[in-house]
């Protein structure tokens, strides 16, 4: 596990009595990022490794004669005990369901170290319960893998092509979306459209033949990467919190036709005849945006180009991959993930699966094939996707429209790879989900007390914990998620989140760490939208959820308009049981969006005691209206006794109450218990520390944009990699090329420094060459990634007009620190900002505003804000800020406001 993930608070605590603060005006210092990952890798070097001590503490289980033993070498037709076990789990489960009726303690199935391959999942109901208040307990080692892989050998060079091997489809396998080496995910070929495409109602009219001379068009899959329209960087898809896919359906000539359903279902989603632009799902627009121009490629061989890269050719049972460096496929364990399900736990609301515990397992290599099919990828939000002929006409739009199926907002959720609906106290506990194709887990209709606790999600395709749901069935309830380590996902569909809980009542979701996440890291509720058109939210069962001591950073690092606490609709009936987000310490936010983000709808939501910094422009929002009545108040809400660099004022903005809350300079100012108690408990720090794959190279960054920094230079900025491979990412590398493909130039930045600015500036371009593109590669001490898909091409030209004066600049005072908030300017001039320059009448030295929150607001014009500290009570100050471009600094807005006494 990287050192720079190791960030827990106990070394967050010990690095503010070195270090002090935030260093003024920004995320934490460079020296304080530095120094915390440095404390705790000495702490754990120096502490004893408590993975084994979780590992007894589980096996200290009393046995029972009614166990069962499990081995990879065992034996189906055996009696399962210790000297004659089993081989299967399906086996082991038929031998479970004999023995319940005499249970006079826990049962615990043994499963020995190895890999279990599960051709077919393992399917539990109600007969493979425990009985008489006993459980029954899936015990493995911590080595103990639940796969759903087909291994693939017999690699061999492909003749004619240079770098690339093929082997044999194995026995079984039909058709997959995932390939892993050693545990490495492999990335399917990929690269630019070749062509230029017009849209049409059925698909494309192409500039040229490129794609139907393919091998197999119908293989290939168009892909819409969403978020903020940022500098010379795509918005595409449906939505910038969304990231939809369709598949080819074929390719004839310049006529290329898309795939049915789901190319209506991006492209038809039904709008409200006198609201122009508005859909009545109400998320996010009604066709595919920028003419449904298609951001990249997927799944052809023709695209095999890269290293890490594969592709499976169905038709002729053959896998191809072009090998990273020092991967020996000779030697090498490759998998294709092949079972859609590995657990599958079917109770109904009449006989319920309960008291069945699984601890000490891994899932991995389970797969997800609905994207496949002509159903494709069509998003909404959070992995929920719109399905079916006419999905977009009728689909969970209820009363809007007729025929509209219920209840409102009921799309289809994406399946877990485990999952349980109608389960009563299912135990998942120092389990690892890794390397899987769809969500990892999913707690679905009718879950009851379940725990999940002391677990690790990471390379997951989707979301990583999927909580209830939201389709007007038994709602979960009573669900406590505790001290687990979620990061690097989603790897795939980037618009999941780690945790996603839908309508859930007494849900707990506590002293969890989640971070280096594509978007939101926490998201709950659901159906809040109708405020949209001043309707009332969605009524739902969810009452009494809490979120609170989770440590939260380095999330929203692809997409854009989440969150690290996410919640959307009613939260209960009352203040006293609505939503409690307490505790919780979040940070380091890369996309346009916010710390606690209370979106459409949300109600009765209560922001507590939490610490909040690094936001692009907001700690905690939004205000929306009530609709419920006719009174024009705001939804209940209450903000309390937050630190955070925000700054707004106490007060009661009609229901909207924010009181007590602090402007923190630095996290010494934060109360030292708040970030100690945050994130794992001590007895779980050892996650930090679990492997799941062999160390590699990074993930290639996305969304590469430009803008011009003078007549021989550009500015580049794109979304760093949060799949690092497992060392830190050091260093980023931006190539420029011409029309031609030649390299024209080339400039490293630190992996820090680039966190700090967000950008780099590439110098000693051609003058008058052209346009240019830019790819941008990440490396860790294993190497480069794989070079990023290109920007869209640009010439840098001449900056001569500076930005305006930005607007609406607010000093919000406190005794000795300010916040000072201020809009983009109106007017840009003719290059991008590239951050602001602020002036304090006290004499201190200009101080220089960068960061992504400097870019990601100015196409928005959303405001933004910074913290101003070393102030004097009772006294005048007057503030400036004025925006920096290519251009030089432009003219600058002033406010002046007077500290409390």
């Amino acid at each position: 596990m990287p050192t720079h993930r190791r960030v827990t608070l106990v070394t967050l605590v010990s690095a503010v009595l070195v270090l002090g603060g935030l260093g003024g005006l920004g995320t934490p210092s460079l020296a304080a990022q530095t120094q915390t990952r440095t404390q705790l890798q000495t702490q754990n070097q120096n502490q004893p490794h408590n993975q084994h001590q979780t590992q007894t503490r589980l096996q200290t289980q009393v046995s029972s004669p009614l166990d069962v033993y499990v081995s990879p070498a065992g034996d189906d037709h055996a009696d399962g005990s210790a000297r004659h076990p089993v081989r299967t789990p399906p086996r082991a489960r038929d031998l479970v369901r004999a023995r319940t009726a005499e249970m006079q303690t826990d049962l615990t199935v043994h499963l020995a170290p190895g890999t279990y391959r599960l051709a077919q999942p393992l399917v539990l109901d109600a007969r493979d319960s425990g009985a008489d208040g006993h459980r029954v307990i899936w015990q493995g080692s911590g080595e103990t893998v639940f796969s759903g892989g087909r291994q693939v050998t017999g690699w061999h060079r492909e003749p004619g092509r240079t770098g690339l091997w093929s082997a044999p489809a194995p026995q079984g396998l039909t058709d997959t979306r995932q390939l892993y080496v050693d545990g490495v995910r492999a990335q399917r070929a990929r690269g630019t459209v070749p062509v230029t495409l017009t849209q049409t109602a059925t698909g494309y009219t192409a500039s040229a033949d490129t794609i139907a001379r393919w091998k197999r068009p119908a293989d290939a899959e168009f892909v819409y990467t969403s978020g903020e329209a940022l500098w010379n960087a795509e918005r595409n898809g449906l939505g910038q919190w969304t990231e939809p896919r369709c598949r080819i359906a074929a390719a004839q000539g310049t006529e290329i036709t898309m795939a049915q359903p789901c190319w209506d279902n991006s492209n038809k989603r039904v709008e409200f005849p006198d609201i122009p632009g508005r859909t009545v799902s109400m998320v996010g627009p009604g066709r595919l945006t920028n003419g449904g121009r298609a951001s990249y490629v997927e799944n052809a061989y023709e695209l095999l180009d890269q290293p890490g890269e594969w592709y499976l050719d169905r038709t002729a049972r053959t896998v191809y991959y072009l090998p990273r460096h020092g991967e020996n496929l000779a030697r090498a364990d490759v998998e294709a993930a092949a079972a859609e399900k590995l657990v599958d736990g079917q109770g109904t609301a009449a006989d319920p699966v309960h008291d069945i515990a699984f601890r000490g397992l891994r899932f991995s290599y389970a797969t997800w094939l609905s994207p496949n099919t002509p159903t494709g990828f069509s998003e909404i939000q959070a992995g929920n996707t719109i399905t079916g002929e006419r999905g977009w006409a009728t689909q969970g739009l209820c009363q809007y429209v007729e025929g509209g199926t219920c209840p409102f907002a009921s799309w289809t959720k994406m399946p877990g790879n485990v999952s349980f609906s109608y389960g009563r106290r299912i135990e998942f506990s120092d389990d690892v989900f890794a390397h899987l194709g769809a969500a990892g887990l999913d707690l679905g209709t009718g879950s009851a007390d379940a725990t999940v606790r002391g677990s690790v999600f990471t390379d997951i395709s989707g979301n990583g914990l999927e909580i209830g749901g939201v389709d007007g069935r038994t709602p979960a309830s009573g669900v406590t998620v505790t001290d687990n380590h979620l990061y690097a996902l989603p790897r795939e569909y980037h618009g999941g989140v780690a945790v996603l809980n839908g309508y859930t009542e007494h849900t707990t979701i506590a002293h969890n760490q989640i971070d280096h996440v594509g978007y939101s890291a926490i998201s709950m509720g659901w159906g809040g939208w109708p405020d949209k058109i001043g309707d009332p939210a969605t009524p739902n069962p969810s009452h009494d959820n809490a979120v609170r001591d989770n440590l939260i950073f380095d999330y929203m690092q692809m997409l854009d308009d989440g969150g690290g606490i996410y919640t959307q609709g009613l939260t209960g009936t009352s203040m006293a049981d609505g939503e409690k987000v307490a505790g919780n310490v979040i940070h380091d936010q890369w996309g346009l969006g916010k710390s606690v983000y209370t979106d459409n709808g949300c109600t009765y939501e209560t922001v507590e005691g939490n610490v909040l910094y690094g936001a692009s422009y907001a700690n905690v929002a939004s205000r929306h209206t009530d609709y419920r009545d006719g009174l024009g108040n705001n939804d209940p809400t209450l903000v309390k006794d937050n630190w955070w660099e925000e700054g707004t004022a106490d007060g009661d903005n009609k229901g909207l109450v924010t009181t007590g809350n602090h402007i923190m300079t630095g996290l010494s100012d934060v109360p030292a218990d708040i970030l100690e108690n945050a994130g794992l408990e001590p007895a779980y720090r050892h996650l930090l520390d679990v492997s799941v794959a062999a160390p590699s190279v990074p993930e290639a960054p996305s969304r590469i944009g430009t803008s011009t920094a003078g007549p021989d230079a550009l500015y580049v900025t794109f979304n760093p990699t949060f799949a690092d491979g497992g060392p830190p990412v050091t260093r980023y590398t931006a190539r420029a090329y011409d029309a031609t493909g030649r390299q024209v130039a080339e400039q490293a930045v630190g992996a820090a420094e680039f966190k700090r600015t967000a950008l780099l500036r590439i110098g000693g371009l051609p003058a008058s060459g052209g346009p240019l593109t830019v790819t941008v590669t990440a490396h860790n001490a294993h190497g480069d990634s794989a070079p990023a898909l290109a920007s869209l091409p640009l010439a840098p030209t001449a900056a001569t007009v500076p930005a305006a004066a930005p607007t609406g600049p607010k000093l919000r005072m406190e005794a000795t620190a300010a916040t000072l908030a201020w809009t983009p300017p109106a007017a840009m001039g003719d290059a991008k900002i590239v951050g602001y320059r602020v002036t304090v009448s006290d004499g201190r030295d200009p101080i220089a505003v960068t960061g992504r929150d400097a870019l990601v607001t100015q196409p928005s014009a959303k405001a933004m804000f910074r913290v101003i500290d070393g102030l004097e009570p009772a006294t005048s100050y007057t503030v400036t800020v004025a925006a920096v471009t290519a251009a030089g600094t432009g003219p600058a807005a002033t406010v002046t406001a007077t500290t409390k006494p």
